[in-house]
């Protein structure tokens, strides 16, 4: 792990000196140098995820796609949502809207005498190792995020936002990010405080974020795989997720419609410990069923076209216009 950060540490440096540094000291704000590293570091990541995204798991949808991709203008608009996350540029968002909003409360949390609790030194000499406890941290987040999707789907209003994602009939590898940004910003937010409470380092919480969000674009991939009856226990595969996305598998319960499955975003375990997991081999049909028929409220969805029109159409939802 030493030789692969020393690596990123470099790349970021010259990344940094060769084209952020320049932006800001030509924008007056060099004042922002300390946070414009910290978003280089983030836009390096995002190329390097852009670049595997391209160069393999693109390839891999052509080799054994589900189905034939008849919709490409949908597909343009979820690529227009994976650069604006995986470039960094909503997350420098949220960092000016929210960080002060943090730096305020942990702040206040250390005058009170309350300090983070540091879950990588609970079992000193093997958790403060840096991969045991990069995994450690892994399945901590993991954990988390199973909940938050879980209640995602739970919450009526949560899922008003949520419901975006799933409009999507043609999963991609660039459907993950297909999210509203109130949406985004609601979990990101629960991610980061906790973040802070168990103490996770810097440079691990950017390679928890990256494998994550690599790993889920594989997973929303047009490819008909699985990992084999063993496999599928250990990783979630693109068929697993798939379930998840199923027309008839969601929120809002109606004869026609089965509960929602496949929670997870990294590993299958707590869909197995938890009694949410759809194991079938199958691949059906996604989206949303109200957009093709009356939901219980007797409307047919319409979640939009473009970028802007489902940010607003998401808005709608939430205050029960649409």
């Amino acid at each position: 792990m030493d030789w692969l950060a020393t690596g990123f540490d470099a790349a970021q440096q010259w990344l940094f000196e060769a084209v952020v540094q320049p932006l800001l000291f030509a924008g007056g704000m060099a004042n922002f140098l300390e946070d414009g590293y910290r978003a280089t570091g983030w836009l390096l990541v995002g190329l390097l995820q852009l670049v595997v995204i391209v160069g393999l798991l693109v390839p891999l949808q052509r080799w054994r796609p589900v189905e034939a991709i008849t919709d490409r203008g949908a597909v343009r608009t979820d690529i227009i949502y994976t650069l604006l996350h995986r470039l960094g540029i909503f997350r420098v968002g949220l960092f000016l809207a929210l960080d002060p909003l943090w730096d305020t409360f942990f702040g206040a949390l250390s005058v009170g005498g309350i300090t983070t609790f540091q879950l990588d030194s609970i079992w000193p000499g093997i958790t403060d190792i840096p991969w045991v406890s990069l995994l450690l941290y892994l399945a901590v987040f993991d954990l988390l995020d199973y909940w938050i999707h879980r209640g995602q789907h739970r919450f009526e209003w949560w899922w008003r936002l949520h419901a975006l994602h799933h409009s999507q009939r043609q999963l991609t590898v660039w459907s993950d990010n297909r999210n509203h940004l109130l949406d985004d910003i609601l979990r990101d937010s629960i991610i980061v405080l906790v973040a802070q409470l168990i103490g996770v380092a810097p440079g691990q919480f950017v390679a928890i974020v990256a494998l994550t969000q690599l790993s889920e674009s594989f997973q929303h991939a047009n490819l008909r795989l699985w990992f084999g009856p063993v496999g599928e226990r250990l990783w979630i595969s693109p068929r697993f997720h798939r379930l998840h996305h199923a027309l008839y598998a969601g929120h809002a319960l109606t004869p026609k419609t089965v509960g929602s499955s496949n929670f997870g975003v990294l590993l299958p375990w707590w869909d197995m410990l938890f009694g949410t997991a759809n194991f079938e081999r199958r691949f059906d049909p996604t989206g949303v069923y109200d957009q093709i028929e009356p939901g219980p409220d007797g409307r047919v969805r319409d979640y939009g076209q473009g970028f802007w029109a489902q940010q607003w159409r998401g808005l709608l939802r939430l205050a029960g216009r649409a």
